[in-house]
């Protein structure tokens, strides 16, 4: 290795482009290593009818718009044409397949490998977020059950679900969502630890976002933590779904067993079970790095920097400065809070050469 680079960044998602921009803005010398085979992040693998919950006018990346009316909600096709044209658009140093398998320091340098490389770099940006690790509950029974079992993340449409009994598990939008969309074609229970939780879309005629961006709270750091509370963004339309049992909704089942579930008061057969529990932090690459993750493998870090690796940063982890810090509208803060805590880092390295 000869090159030394200013910074290495890991993910080319929402997240990981942010910091791109940035660090492009300010001269650095960087790479953005990729996966998949574009820059889109986990956006081309989440189901066919997701779109975004906030609207158009609040779901930018820095220096870039969101195309279109800016009152609507754009799908997530929209969302991958918008961030690989992003990364086209400024000419970001994005290079694609380049699966990062571990990271490690050699002196003062990071030694970042994909499959087939090494790269040398001053700093490292984390920058695979929150969104690419499912989490699924291991409830009592659940290698038991021989039907379908499958987390949100895996879910595309109704197809292979017409007509069979399902479950979905968990409170937040993606369940609902799917719930509600399963509902249309199959015998569907939406079933949480607690009782559902809606919050009005719209307040006085604005988005939501709206108001959470000229009250300050989007950015307040004192509202990070209010991102981890399941809620339901709702225009109504999933609470009278609800009500009208379509899809109904119980309180969690108590265990699996090999053809479906033990409700309280009885058991039932299901055909399958989708999991919409949330992801955990994805950086399986930091392992080598001691002291970088905590005992669950989530990053020990003050505002997206590492506490005990100088030199490393985050970008796009839930609740790391704020309400937004995980959103297509709030990556760009936190990246450029990052890269400038990151400057002092990159310049006491001076010229260091490659190893």
């Amino acid at each position: 290795m000869k090159n030394v680079w200013d910074c290495m960044v890991i993910g080319a998602g929402q997240s990981g482009l942010a910091v791109g921009y940035h660090l492009k803005k300010r001269g650095w010398n960087y790479w953005i290593l990729e996966a998949s085979s574009q820059a889109a992040g986990s956006w081309p693998r989440y189901y066919e009818s997701l779109t975004l919950f906030s609207p158009a006018g609040f779901s930018s990346l820095p220096g870039l718009r969101f195309p279109g009316e800016p009152d609507r909600y754009p799908t997530r096709d929209e969302v991958i044409t918008y961030l690989t044209h992003y990364a086209k658009h400024f000419e970001l140093n994005v290079a694609t397949n380049k699966k990062v398998t571990n990271i490690t320091k050699e002196g003062k340098l990071f030694l970042v490998e994909t499959e087939s490389e090494k790269w040398a770099a001053k700093t490292v940006i984390a920058a695979t977020g929150a969104f690419a690790h499912p989490y699924i509950p291991d409830l009592e029974g659940l290698h038991q059950f021989k039907g379908r079992i499958l987390h949100s993340s895996e879910y595309k449409n109704t197809e292979e679900f017409e007509g069979k009994r399902v479950v979905v598990v968990g409170g937040g939008n993606s369940a609902v969502q799917i719930a509600y969309e399963l509902a249309k074609v199959a015998h569907v229970t939406i079933t949480t630890r607690r009782p559902l939780s809606f919050i009005p879309q719209t307040f006085f005629g604005k988005d939501l976002h709206f108001w959470l961006r000229v009250t300050g709270i989007d950015k307040a750091s004192f509202a990070k933590h209010l991102g981890t509370r399941v809620s339901v963004l709702d225009t109504g339309i999933y609470r009278k779904a609800i009500a009208d049992k379509k899809p109904e909704l119980r309180t969690l089942f108590q265990a699996f067993y090999e053809e479906g579930v033990y409700w309280e008061d009885e058991h039932e057969p299901i055909d399958g079970v989708i999991f919409a529990t949330g992801f955990r932090a994805n950086v399986p690459y930091l392992q080598s790095l001691p002291q970088a993750l905590d005992s669950e493998g989530g990053p020990i870090h003050e505002k997206g920097i590492s506490s005990n690796i100088r030199g490393l940063g985050y970008v796009g982890l839930s609740g790391q400065r704020s309400l937004s810090s995980s959103t297509i509208r709030g990556v760009g803060r936190d990246a450029e809070y990052v890269i400038k805590r990151l400057t002092k880092e990159k310049e006491s390295l001076g010229t260091l050469q490659g190893v």
